[in-house]
């Protein structure tokens, strides 16, 4: 019966730590670009698509009637005497900044609700674990052994260290969890150090099985008896076992005077000042705590906050001078934003603007009595408000403050609100991403001195070591250190049998003057330029046929046809008019700049009403100082959208067709989603296959991916006349809370579809997660404390116990610390040794035909994400099918 007992309880915890986390976690701006270091742009543009998380609703028009206030520590201790007044605890505040921030990002599952006597509990998900019971070792052993660090700490603790867990009932019943977490507070003494819910307390020291306290609500002094019941001890393999590893370590940075600014924490008190764009950036850090091969880790990771001094009311008044309608454009900026606001340094999502509400309008004050927000904010904060007619900013409360007494609805005044991140237009500034960059791009040595610093700072903390202390833990001083291994370079195949070996990533200087592996010929191609730039499109199609000439890529004179100006309309027209009564091998628009909807125009005709292969070039190109290059690549680029490739690989598999898959949203449409499949189909791996679904839900999603990969097996066998041997699928963006899900809407699916497709279990199928957003940071130790050459590969002491993972370092960099990729394979039947695995995973990502060096992610995998970009930013439907054996998104 104990036995049981203890199951039930163990159970409730797991939903009651997940709640506890989600109640108390303020979410993290996401969805960043693609290869973007910088905080996400809100206003507009292509969104980087989970398909599993849930979507934030339409932004509702609000009132000031919803806004609420509440009392703060409505509790007290009982006095000891009847004539001695009751403790003034009016000091002891509602932990907005919560204990319970972990690293953990669950975004699938529900929120809790609160009812009058006790909170419903969603399910939380045991860990999902990926690595097959049959991988005895998933440790490659080709290539060469190398020293690193990376940017974890070990985190020691005492032998048989461990976590009990308690019951905490109060008599009479009380449902607020900010009450509760009060009046256990004022026995800290008694207690000791833990962590607690409202429901369950958790600490690492043994309490008797039953203690009884007594408290007084100080609202109306009610006695209240809590009671504290043993339940039993967390065992580590517990995957909620970390989790109270990660709020101590939040609580360690509390206690460095950081600021929490979303989920992470920043020092306001060392920010840099960027003075000729008017912004600050909040150096700060991302921490998490994990169970990994051998030890505890902690993995800390550096991160700015870009802050704007500009207020919103600035940002109302730009678009007041700039727009007739400047409540829309004004709403389209500040919607979806954070902002900081500087008189009590919270910050808040701004989810609507109402334009009938201004600071000299009321609201009621707790004791009834209605107040203006200019008086309040004079009264409270000794701040005057200058513009009595700017519109209110509108933001909904945490759960956690809701159950804390306040309304939904928070009201801001846009002059007290400064914003947080990037804009799109600053994105597009070179000169502002440029003097960030110096403070951003961090390079090994500087970034391994910070976090020293950093474990130096939470070491020589008082109130750190004390925490520490109480639950008998320690920091080490030094990074991590441990071998990694640096495989072969790589060898490309170019024609006439001709190979260069790729030693530090790039061999574009090599490939000068190589012929292509497989050239076609462009003979009926046509140039659309404006009138103006005629002269000098004459000389770049020169440049353009002696480069072509020198990598055996013939390309014949193209017919230039001039156009009166370089408007959307315009070139749309001229398309039409000439695809109407030509049938071109390509076509060639030659643009004044990036405009989007220019390039939207050209993409729509070429892709969807009249398919055709198509370039578009910057005219700013055609003269440049390094027109020779430039022009280079524009013929491979031209050469594979034809059907050419400029290299290949030496592929070790026989009958290996690679798929990449990734999912955009519709940049204009909310809730159209793609998804997006790009696969080899010949032996060489340079032959491609592309299929774009429209889907409608995650069980949908699941249908399209089948239903796409039958696709790609089809035009395989079309081509070589039997199905593939391997099929090796590499899946981009999913976060670790999806990945249960990926696997029994994705993965699952797909095993039963292939069993009907090869008649039976006949099919060698390896389903890999690819995540390049991670916060490991990898150090060469040969003498440099420099990036780690390309080619370095982890699958051991830093890697996941739990699953078959390993990093890899496929890129070189310039400036700043190199980030690995994560590869995680949640499903592999093949019975292919991991060296073949990890190494194919390495050469893949010297296919990407856009640029002559190697990228972060497998080629397949690459060129998905082109295709989403295009079809999510610029299409906003699947283009012809006519296309889909060509590399026309490249």
């Amino acid at each position: 019966m104990e036995g049981v007992l203890c199951y039930v309880y163990y159970s409730i915890n797991a939903h009651r730590i997940y709640l506890y986390i989600k109640e108390n976690m303020s979410k993290q701006e996401r969805n960043r670009g693609y290869d973007d270091p910088y905080e996400p742009s809100t206003s507009s543009g292509h969104r980087r698509s989970k398909p599993y998380e849930k979507k934030r609703s339409e932004p509702e028009h609000y009132r000031r009637g919803s806004v609420k206030h509440y009392c703060v520590d409505d509790y007290a201790v009982p006095s000891t005497s009847k004539h001695e007044p009751m403790e003034d605890i009016s000091g002891i505040k509602i932990e907005i900044k919560t204990e319970m921030e972990s690293e953990v990002k669950n975004e699938g599952a529900e929120s809790a609700q609160t009812t009058t006597q006790t909170r419903s509990r969603c399910k939380m998900e045991s860990t999902f674990v990926s690595r097959p019971s049959t991988l005895v070792s998933k440790k490659g052993k080709s290539g060469t052994s190398i020293m690193l660090s990376s940017n974890h700490f070990r985190l020691p603790t005492v032998p048989n260290w461990c976590v009990y867990q308690y019951r905490v009932d109060f008599e009479p019943e009380e449902s607020r969890t900010f009450i509760r977490k009060g009046m256990l507070k004022l026995h800290k003494d008694k207690v000791g150090p833990y962590i607690f819910d409202g429901t369950i307390l958790f600490s690492s020291t043994r309490l008797p099985d039953k203690i009884e306290l007594t408290s007084v609500r100080k609202s109306d002094n009610t006695p209240f008896k809590i009671i504290i019941y043993l339940v039993g001890r967390m065992m580590p393999e517990d995957p909620h076992y970390i989790t109270i590893f990660n709020i101590i370590m939040r609580k360690q940075l509390e206690h460095l005077n950081l600021q929490l600014v979303g989920r992470d924490y920043y020092d306001a008190h060392n920010k840099l000042s960027v003075h000729q764009f008017r912004l600050e950036l909040w150096p700060g850090y991302i921490t998490s705590i994990r169970q990994h091969e051998r030890d505890i880790l902690l993995n800390a990771e550096i991160t700015h906050k870009v802050m704007r001094q500009e207020t919103l009311y600035h940002i109302l008044m730009d678009c007041y001078r700039r727009s007739n309608n400047y409540r829309t454009e004004f709403c389209n900026s500040v919607i979806g934003i954070m902002v900081l606001t500087d008189y009590n340094n919270h910050t808040y999502r701004i989810e609507d603007v109402d334009f009938e509400t201004n600071p000299s309008s009321t609201f009621p004050m707790k004791d009834g009595q209605h107040i203006s927000y200019q008086e309040y904010y004079k009264i409270k904060y000794k701040i005057n408000i200058s513009s009595a007619s700017q519109p209110m900013l509108v933001t909904r409360t945490k759960p956690r403050m809701r159950n804390a007494g306040q309304g939904d609805l928070v009201y801001l005044v846009p002059e007290l609100c400064r914003a947080t991140g990037l804009t799109d237009s600053m994105r597009e500034n070179f000169h502002l991403m440029k003097a960030l960059a110096v403070h951003t791009c961090i390079s090994p040595t500087s970034r391994i001195d910070k976090l020293m610093r950093f474990n130096n700072r939470l070491r020589q903390e008082p109130k750190v070591l004390q925490e520490f202390k109480d639950w008998n833990m320690s920091l080490d001083k030094n990074l991590l250190e441990f071998p990694g291994r640096l495989l072969n370079s790589e060898r490309l195949l170019f024609a006439d049998n001709r190979y260069i070996n790729n030693l530090n990533g790039d061999w574009t200087r090599d490939m000068q003057k190589t012929r292509m592996l497989k050239s076609t010929a462009l003979r009926r191609w046509i140039v659309l330029v404006t009138e103006r730039d005629m002269h000098i499109v004459h000389k770049f199609i020169e440049t353009l046929l002696l480069v072509s000439h020198g990598i055996a890529f013939r390309v014949d004179q193209p017919r230039i046809q001039a156009i009166r100006d370089d408007k959307a309309g315009t070139y749309a027209e001229n398309l039409e008019y000439i695809l109407s009564k030509n049938a071109p091998d390509l076509i060639f628009c030659v643009v004044s700049n990036n405009r989007s909807d220019r390039y939207a125009a050209i993409k729509k005709k070429c892709c969807l009403d009249r398919p055709v292969p198509s370039q578009v070039f910057l005219q700013k190109n055609l003269n440049g100082r390094n027109t020779m290059t430039i022009a280079t690549k524009v013929a491979i680029q031209m050469n594979c959208k034809l059907g050419g490739a400029p290299w290949t690989i030496e592929n070790p598999l026989k009958g290996l067709m690679v798929i990449g898959f990734d999912i955009c949203h519709d940049a204009n449409t909310k809730g159209k989603d793609f998804l997006t499949m790009v696969a080899t189909v010949d032996q060489t791996l340079t032959q491609y296959f592309s299929s774009i679904a429209l889907f409608h839900s995650n069980e949908d999603l699941g249908d399209q991916l089948c239903a796409s990969v039958r696709k790609a097996i089809m035009a395989y066998k079309e081509r070589n006349k039997a199905f593939p041997v391997h099929l090796v699928i590499y899946r981009d963006d999913v976060s670790e809370g999806q990945l249960r899900q990926v696997y029994e809407n994705e993965v699952q699916k797909l095993e039963k579809a292939l069993e009907k497709l090869y008649y039976g279990p006949n099919f060698k199928l390896i389903f890999i997660i690819v995540t390049k957003k991670i916060n490991v940071r990898l150090f060469d130790m040969r003498g440099r404390n420099a990036n780690p050459r390309t080619g370095t590969i982890v699958d051991d002491v830093i890697t996941n116990p739990l699953r078959y993972d390993f990093f890899i370092v496929s890129q070189q960099i310039r400036q700043g610390t190199i980030s690995p990729t994560s590869y995680n394979v949640i499903f592999d039947n093949t019975g292919l040794e991991v060296d073949i695995v990890q190494v194919v995973t390495y050469k893949l990502t010297h296919m990407y035909y856009n640029c002559s060096t190697t990228v972060r992610v497998p080629a397949p995998c690459h060129y998905a994400h082109k295709l989403s970009f295009l079809v999510g930013r610029f299409l906003h439907q699947p283009p012809s099918s006519q296309l889909e054996k060509q590399l026309f998104f490249l």
